[in-house]
């Protein structure tokens, strides 16, 4: 088989054949870009294999571009990369792999373009392209991969079995192709990874979660959630998702599925923005539900606090999955705490005071806010949802027309803790807080204007009251 390139392809082809020549070596494109090449996606990400030493490759082929293209070597992998323009090209020997039991780093031996192919992961990701001269361009499938391309079939080129215990970490890396290119995983090789699910304990939680992130950021990433759940290896990496799933019913009271309800917020989000960390906080919105579910008499269930219990929970989720403890923890964070806000607007009649709430708190992310309302909304009754996104275009009309005219994104009171601690000669305490906050709800409520004289009056008048 060989496949249309492009004239800039053919290029960059012709370059490493050369070096390839010059060195006396078999090469060939191999892995992902010959897959994304038959799919039809783009890629800048080139990998290329040759039967002989690649960093001589790799630096034959810098020769080939001319001094503005350099060469970095990694010795303790036996690899090298070149960039130019958005391209990278990763060169290394073929080689054939064994395995321990305790760890996913093979000893790595020479090997031929057999072996070499035998090791990849994916039957699609084990194609390659001949970079030379009798077969140039010609497409190397020893496993119809391209066969399971068009059969959007994921399977592995050794028994499953052996692929998933010699590197558990391509369990989640089948799930990941299976939500990135929305394909179906062969029934066997799905069979592995959930009797092999427990090999996953021994990869590393930032490993792990770096396909938990290619997952949550796919076009659908309910399907990879799904697989993740049904093999049992969410189970084992994210327990306080598997939580959710599962509906109960008691004196015909129920309440609906967490967890699947959690995946049509996470897909809905999903069609509306490509942020990683709203991405996060729509898996994480409803994370306390099962630590707050209770069944009141005459009432039905009910999850009271879960947006503060699931709040305090972001922390220690993202310590436990290695996701950064910084500002993007603190923006999930904020957007669970925050998530059940404008619904409550869209229950009573929205004040000012209750819009200018709301925009204080949520600053610079109201819109993501909104956003997460949006996509929280998964009842199958369409004039139900047709009703509730009306009520959040209300909300979304009074929040422009108040910070038109109060301007409150990331608008601060103007009197600070220091200016009342000097008037009243007062050390840090509780007193100060109690002033400082009298002052923004008393603005916040419309009480007093935001300008200093106006708020600078009345710490006066409260200072006075409090202290006395």
């Amino acid at each position: 088989m060989k496949l249309d390139y492009s004239e800039d392809e053919l290029v960059l082809f012709r370059k490493l054949a050369a070096a390839s020549k010059k060195l006396g070596v078999e090469s060939y494109i191999i892995g992902g870009y010959v897959r994304d090449k038959i799919i039809g996606r783009n890629t800048k990400d080139i990998d290329v294999v040759c039967v002989g030493d690649g960093i001589a490759l790799a630096e034959e082929t810098a020769k080939q571009f001319g001094k503005s293209v350099q060469v970095n070597i990694f010795k303790t992998y036996g690899t090298a990369q070149i960039k130019f323009d958005e391209t990278e090209i990763e060169f290394v020997g073929a080689r054939k792999e064994s395995y321990h039991t305790d760890s996913r780093n093979p000893s790595i031996m020479t090997g031929t373009l057999n072996d070499d192919q035998l090791r990849r992961d994916f039957t699609i990701n084990a194609l390659g392209i001949s970079l030379n001269e009798n077969d140039f361009g010609i497409v190397n499938d020893p496993f119809d991969g391209v066969g399971d391309i068009k059969r959007k079939l994921i399977k592995t080129p050794l028994e499953p079995e052996k692929t998933f215990i010699d590197d558990p970490l391509r369990m989640m890396r089948a799930i990941r192709f299976a939500a990135q290119l929305q394909f179906n995983i062969e029934e066997k090789t799905l069979q592995a990874i959930a009797a092999n699910a427990n090999r996953i304990k021994i990869i590393t939680k930032e490993r792990i979660t770096e396909e938990l992130n290619k997952i949550l950021l796919s076009k659908k990433p309910s399907v990879g959630f799904e697989l993740l759940y049904k093999t049992g290896l969410l189970e084992i990496i994210f327990p306080q998702m598997v939580a959710l799933a599962g509906a109960e019913f008691v004196d015909g009271y129920g309440h609906k599925d967490n967890f699947y309800h959690t995946l049509q917020v996470v897909d809905n989000i999903a069609k509306a923005t490509d942020d990683l960390w709203l991405r996060w906080a729509a898996v994480l919105h409803d994370i306390a539900k099962p630590a707050t579910k209770k069944m009141e008499e005459g009432h039905g269930w009910t999850f009271h606090g879960h947006e503060a219990v699931g709040g305090r929970m972001v922390p220690k989720i993202f310590t436990q999955l290695k996701l950064p403890q910084n500002e993007k923890m603190k923006f999930v964070r904020k957007m669970v705490e925050m998530h059940l806000r404008p619904i409550s607007l869209t229950k009573e009649d929205i004040t000012d005071s209750a819009i200018r709430r709301l925009l204080f708190d949520a600053g610079e992310d109201i819109d993501s806010l909104m956003k997460l309302c949006d996509a929280d909304i998964t009842s199958k009754n369409k004039q139900k949802v047709k009703r509730f996104l009306e009520n959040f275009e209300l909300v979304r009309q009074r929040c422009i027309e108040v910070e038109e005219r109060d301007n409150l994104r990331n608008w601060q009171p103007p009197i600070t803790g220091e200016i009342i601690m000097e008037t009243f000669s007062l050390q840090p305490s509780k007193e100060v807080g109690i002033i400082k906050d009298a002052i923004r709800n008393a603005i916040l409520d419309g009480e007093i204007t935001g300008d200093f004289e106006a708020a600078h009056a009345f710490m006066l008048l409260k200072g006075k009251e409090i202290l006395n």
